[in-house]
């Protein structure tokens, strides 16, 4: 999503930075820059005119500030007048007192109506609301069929009738939300492939009969400008309350998010991130606006891990690791947990600073790595997660056979494991001031975070070693090893012989 312009806009902002010292002239070249970049991710010409015009007067008449580098308060500026384009924040839906509140989607045929009427009832019926779903599209072949499929893993009622009009088909839903006692009516209207009299006939008859509380027009972000022109021809004829965005995660330009609010003059209620029912999420123009710029999205990431996440599960841990235990088997929780929370690729994109590096995500198969160390693992016996230095050859060769992997994939997971183990024991010494430096990577704690090892480069491209350091280092490897061996001697002596080697 919005990876071309975030892209363009790097670029620009670049630009700013290799000329130093800002003046009129050269700002007007930079922001020729951004105009370009804003045409070419699709947004519309006359919102890129009057956004350029605010973005020129605020850039040309500000007072630099000396300790803020030019093209930061460049950034600033753009950020800022980005926000108010696709703001104010409303994803709010008024219901109604008395009665089932009734709201009304509709769109262009292909916009994703039927799943998103779908993702909007999962959505209300987790906020404590009864919603039934009214399946009042009988243009589209199949439409009905689909939306009861969608109920029912939903597990929410769908209202249907055959050989009827979808006029006809609204009302009586009104009666059987009644019957039901359903506090929410979501109607599933027709599209076509453009917009016709037919349609909006069909639509007003519908609005003017059942009058719908609220109607949200369900608008296609790969549509790009068409979405924008349809939005605003469906706002006249039946005055939307909101835009619903849909396919935002495929979207590589934006163009129709950045302009849809200006042009049509109702807010972007939600947006719809993926095909699962539960990928639809509140409109934010500051979260939208930090992934344009490159910022991340670290609110988006602290709410996928709290969904995947139990709030017992994670006190539990909590303590554990305050009193600095960690096994295996909390690791494999841990990124089990990760994968639950999407790719590898989306979590890297969320977070600010990683997101700009130079990483190569198409040649990362991070998710992979994820399963093959799960598979190592699950392997083990709960004796070896719970202590992995009684892992000796014998036992490696077996776990390495039970995973399908080398016996020296084996060896690595669990040194690198012993590294993570230590920095946990390390950070449940330090004071809340000494944790926030060594997760940021301030300070000399910094080089012990493990996490930065997932996507680091090879060995071999740090800073080179003195002869002293190298045989300290040397020492402190010597001292490590021979307290393993102990530890390992110990545990044999707890746990019985090694199990005997499967055969391969």
């Amino acid at each position: 999503m919005f990876d071309d312009l975030q892209k363009r806009l790097s670029t620009a902002f670049g630009r700013f930075r290799a000329r130093g010292t800002l003046t009129e002239a050269n700002i007007q070249d930079g922001l020729r820059e951004v105009r370009t970049a804003l045409l070419e991710a699709d947004v519309n010409y006359n919102v890129v005119q009057e956004f350029m015009a605010r973005v020129s007067e605020q850039a040309v008449g500000t007072l630099l500030i000396k300790s803020v580098r030019p093209e930061q308060q460049i950034v600033k500026i753009v950020h800022d007048e980005l926000v108010a384009l696709m703001g104010p924040a409303d994803p709010s839906i008024r219901f109604e007192k008395v009665g089932p509140t009734i709201l009304m989607l509709c769109g262009l045929q292909g916009s994703g109506k039927t799943t998103t009427c779908g993702k909007l009832a999962k959505l209300l019926a987790q906020q404590g609301r009864k919603p039934l779903l009214v399946a009042a599209d009988l243009q589209r072949p199949a439409a009905i069929e689909q939306l009861k499929v969608i109920g029912g893993q939903l597990q929410i009622p769908v209202y249907s009738e055959a050989d009827s009009n979808p006029v006809k088909v609204c009302q009586n839903a009104l009666a059987e939300a009644n019957r039901q006692a359903r506090d929410t009516i979501i109607l599933d209207t027709a599209g076509r492939l453009h917009i016709d009299d037919e349609l909006m006939n069909e639509l007003s008859q519908i609005e003017k009969k059942v009058r719908p509380h609220q109607v949200f027009f369900v608008c296609d972000a790969l549509t790009g400008q068409d979405a924008v022109a349809s939005a605003a021809a469906f706002n006249e004829a039946l005055e939307l309350n909101g835009v619903i965005m849909t396919k935002l995660d495929g979207d590589a330009r934006g163009g129709a998010a950045l302009s849809v609010r200006k042009v049509t003059g109702v807010p972007v209620k939600f947006v719809g991130r993926g095909e699962k029912l539960d990928k639809l999420d509140a409109f934010d123009p500051e979260r939208i606006v930090g992934q344009i710029l490159g910022m991340g999205d670290i609110v988006g990431l602290v709410e996928a891990a709290q969904s995947v996440q139990d709030q017992e599960e994670a006190l539990r841990q909590q303590e554990k690791l305050s009193q600095g235990k960690f096994d295996l088997n909390d690791f494999r929780k841990q990124i089990g947990q990760m994968k639950q929370m999407g790719s590898v690729r989306d979590l890297v994109k969320m977070i600010p600073g990683l997101n700009q590096m130079p990483l190569d995500l198409e040649g990362l198969d991070a998710d992979g790595e994820v399963q093959r160390i799960s598979g190592i693992i699950d392997s083990m016996t709960p004796a070896e997660r719970k202590n992995p230095d009684i892992i000796d050859i014998s036992r490696r060769r077996r776990i390495a056979t039970g995973a399908g992997v080398d016996p020296a994939d084996v060896s690595s997971l669990v040194k690198q494991f012993d590294g993570m183990r230590a920095f946990v024991k390390q950070m449940s010494q330090m004071t809340m001031f000494d944790k926030i430096r060594a997760m940021t990577g301030l300070g000399k704690a910094g080089a012990f975070n493990p996490g930065a090892k997932l996507l680091a480069p090879k060995q071999g491209t740090g800073k080179r070693l003195t002869p002293k350091e190298r045989a300290k280092l040397q020492k402190e490897r010597e001292k490590e090893e021979r307290r393993r061996r102990r530890e390992r001697k110990n545990q044999d002596g707890d746990n019985g012989p090694s199990p005997p080697d499967r055969p391969r």
